[in-house]
């Protein structure tokens, strides 16, 4: 008997959370115990993916490096890597200005709407406002200047200081094939052995995925605001969803196409299972794992090409989160009346992207970044308040995009070096 593919699983995960979830909100205390008997283990298996994505980050970078034994490979794959990441956001960021102005999402927002989300979610803007202002502090170098890490442990202790560890791994790469071969063997041998213990964990931990989707969809409903607010924020929600979609069904699927010749759909059905992954996990670290495996056995990109460019892309490659912004930006400036000039959204797609660059591949990140932006462009940071009711569902899909676009650079560096294999 075929067996049911993951990605099925993980719908029918999806879909039993929301209905358990329905029936639950019909049930005196029934939020309750999904709060304190369902979400947990929720969280168990986003730990569990988050608990494997240094180690995978440092076995697949140096066995994918030390496997090209030649440096000029390394930097023509860099080079192609952060230019196509980088053109993928500044299209999405001018995509979401575009649909915005548009649609104009922000005059849909009555007074009384403006002054009721305002109060509830003014203190979750202040915390944002802290955190940012912090952001904006630092230097213009800053960003550059926290890659390099002071301590290999130190910076290995935490997801969010991920490319602290890739630049380990990299550096350790590169000085592994500067290296005879014969002095480099014994250590290569060793991460080449973790790697694919690793890669069997990963194996191991998808199997309890439908279950800890279906935790977190039930939590998601469970602790959603009201259904007034949501209403109030369709039609940017909507806006949202417009662009993440034409970025997810028309944009990326294109580009595989033109460059590879892959068929769009087959190309999308066979990263279902991470998409999905990243819609539940809403963090596209947690979902690394996943999106490596996917990229090589469902496909064909060769693992040299998947230890580099996929990891880079969880943490630097957020397109998703720079549409997101662009619209969010356009939508609180309509909310207050404001009309922004041509040169402040020009600023808001350099900002944006530079954001998207040093955002966080966690849950949330993307907010922290807004407010930034918000500043950038001359807009009231309290008009976050606006979004905040129906941020965690647009987080969700934003980053099945933000992976999307990674497997699909993924595929196209791959074949731009004839490392893609036929599927």
């Amino acid at each position: 008997m075929k067996r049911l593919p993951l990605y099925w699983k993980i719908i029918i995960g999806m879909i039993a959370g929301i209905v358990f979830a329905i029936l639950m909100l019909q049930v005196n205390n029934g939020v309750q115990f999904i709060v304190n008997w369902i979400k947990p283990f929720g969280t168990i298996f986003i730990n569990l993916l988050k608990l494997i994505a240094v180690p995978l980050i440092l076995a697949s970078l140096i066995k994918g490096i030390s496997d090209l034994k030649d440096i000029s490979k390394l930097s023509k794959m860099g080079f192609r890597t952060i230019g196509f990441y980088l053109f993928t956001t500044v299209f999405a960021v001018s995509l979401g200005l575009l649909i915005a102005n548009f649609i104009k999402p922000g005059n849909a927002v009555s007074e009384d709407t403006r002054t009721e989300m305002l109060a509830t979610y003014g203190q979750d803007v202040e915390k944002q406002k802290e955190q940012a202002q912090q952001q904006k502090q630092t230097g213009p170098l800053k960003f550059v200047e926290d890659i390099v890490p002071d301590n290999i442990f130190n910076a290995a202790t935490s997801n969010s200081r991920m490319l602290q560890v890739i630049f380990f791994a990299l550096f350790l790469g590169i000085s592994m094939i500067l290296l005879p071969e014969k002095n480099t063997k014994p250590f290569k041998d060793f991460f080449d052995s973790t790697n694919d213990i690793i890669l069997k964990m990963i194996d191991i931990i998808m199997m309890a995925a439908p279950f800890g989707v279906f935790a977190l969809i039930a939590a998601l409903v469970a602790e959603s605001p009201s259904v007034e607010l949501f209403k109030a924020l369709g039609i940017y929600a909507l806006t949202v969803v417009l662009g993440l979609s034409i970025l997810l069904f028309i944009f990326y699927p294109l580009l595989v196409y033109l460059f590879t010749g892959r068929n769009p759909i087959k190309f999308l059905k066979q990263i279902s299972a991470a998409q999905l992954l990243a819609f539940s996990t809403s963090s596209s670290a947690a979902t690394l794992p996943v999106t490596m495996e996917v990229a090589e056995k469902n496909v064909g990109v060769d693992n040299e090409v998947t230890s580099f460019v996929l990891p880079i892309g969880a943490t630097i490659n957020m397109d998703g989160t720079s549409l997101y912004q662009a619209v969010a930006a356009i939508f609180i400036a309509q909310a207050f009346g404001m009309d922004l000039t041509l040169g402040a959204q020009l600023g808001i797609i350099l900002t944006a992207t530079l954001a998207s660059i040093g955002s966080a591949a966690v849950p949330g990140a993307g907010m922290v970044m807004l407010i930034i932006v918000l500043t950038q462009a001359g807009i009231p940071e309290a008009g976050l308040a606006l979004i905040f009711a129906v941020d965690r569902p647009l987080d969700m899909l934003r980053t099945a995009a933000n992976v999307t676009s990674d497997c699909s650079i993924a595929t196209i560096i791959a074949k731009s070096l004839g490392k893609l294999e036929a599927r």
